[in-house]
């Protein structure tokens, strides 16, 4: 990493959402000299988030920002994972420490908890506030927020405006305009148990994987499993004008569920909290414009099958404050340098989801004994990408944030 000893005066940067992407850029844009202040739509810190990894480029970044150690690492020792079917036969399964670079089993509130207690307690953050509207002159960017909580809208310049606001970014749609969301034609429900899953143990994994839907339930060392239910669809509409159990039971029928199924049926009907939503990529020929940058999933979401959100956020967020710092007072030139290192790493990570996919939920029959003979090979992780047409996993294991 360059010298960041002796932070130079940097400028007045707005940075929305309050995610991994958003925190860990504040938290850089601050160590070079930067003065952020961010906005966030709901009304509180979110304290909860489901199961990711992070992989060899996030734990880099992490490192350098100084927050690896507090986030810490929740994989299982050993880790076992079955793959079962609907009457309950189990065979071994496959492992997310058989990955290159053994990525870390995590929760996001573990990543996001660990970077918002590394800001510095001046940093200004507004909850309840979002943008209505962006425009540029030469010399800023012109801000409208609106707080949700009183009404009250106010307009302020800003030097930089980060959008961390995820898939579905508000900054995006007022900035670059709509049509750049890429459907997968999958959807996803994900919940965090309150307990095992009955017959398994809390650190044991298992997957149950049938052309077009699978159901994963991920360990922890120390807390409840997560538990993922994904699945093909060809009307991404009709999923969400039901329940989403009742799109979700819909996707794994007509067969009988049988004991183990309908008991992840239930525990997902029964949690406090819940995620149902469509699997998207964001596909943009640039994620900058003037004085305005994307970052995280609101600049290319690679989804949860490459398992690389965490990982990319907080390189990416590293990264713009080293190019921002390496190209004191020119925007553009420290922007582009900034996406033309990303982007290929993107691409990569891009082309892995929809390999990945493959592992997680096969889309038919043909993908579902692909599946099965990987999970026979030995050389597991690098047998991926001959086996299933995968691109190089050893993108995972890249530092691309490194000076």
């Amino acid at each position: 990493m360059d010298d960041d000893t002796t932070p130079q005066h940097g400028g007045r940067a707005l940075v929305v959402g309050l995610g991994i992407a958003g925190i860990a850029t504040a938290l850089r844009l601050r160590e070079i000299g930067w003065d952020p202040v961010i906005v966030e739509r709901a009304p509180s810190r979110r304290a909860g988030g489901y199961f990711i990894m992070l992989f060899t480029t996030g734990v880099a970044s992490a490192r350098r920002l100084g927050v690896l150690d507090t986030i810490g690492d929740r994989t299982p020792s050993p880790l076992v994972n079955h793959e079962v079917n609907r009457a309950g036969r189990r065979r071994p399964g496959m492992s997310p420490a058989g990955l290159p670079g053994r990525p870390r089993q995590l929760l996001r509130g573990d990543i996001e908890q660990a970077l918002f207690a590394a800001l510095p307690s001046d940093v200004e953050i507004r909850y309840s506030t979002v943008p209505t509207r962006i425009t540029q002159d030469p010399a800023a960017a012109e801000v409208t927020l609106h707080d949700t909580s009183t009404g009250a809208s106010d307009t302020e310049r800003f030097d930089l405006v980060v959008g961390a606001d995820g898939m579905r970014s508000a900054v995006r749609e007022l900035a670059f305009g709509g049509g750049y969301l890429s459907p997968l034609g999958y959807v996803i429900g994900a919940t965090v148990l309150d307990g095992p899953v009955d017959g398994f143990c809390q650190d044991e994994g298992l997957t149950l994987a049938e052309p077009g839907r699978s159901a994963t339930v991920f360990p922890f060392r120390d807390h409840p499993p997560s538990l993922l239910f994904s699945y093909r669809t060809r009307d991404l509409d009709a999923e969400f004008r039901r329940r989403p159990i009742e799109s979700i039971r819909a996707a794994f029928g007509p067969r009988p569920p049988g004991p183990l199924l309908e008991h992840l049926f239930t525990r997902f009907e029964q949690a406090p909290e819940r995620l149902f939503d469509s699997v998207n990529q964001v596909k943009m020929p640039s994620w900058h414009h003037g004085r305005v940058v994307l970052i995280g999933d609101a600049a290319w979401c690679v989804t949860l099958y490459a398992g690389m959100g965490a990982s990319s956020g907080i390189a990416g967020a590293e990264l713009l404050g080293t190019m921002l710092r390496l190209h004191p007072g020119d925007l553009p030139a420290a922007l582009g340098a900034w996406e033309a290192r990303m982007r290929p790493f993107i691409a990569t990570e891009q082309d892995s989801a929809l390999f990945m996919r493959k592992i997680f939920t096969p889309h038919d029959r043909r993908e579902r004994l692909a599946r099965a003979v990987m999970l026979r090979t030995p050389a597991l992780a690098r047998a991926m990408g001959k086996i299933m047409g995968g691109p190089d996993m050893s993108n995972k294991e890249l530092d691309v944030a490194a000076a």
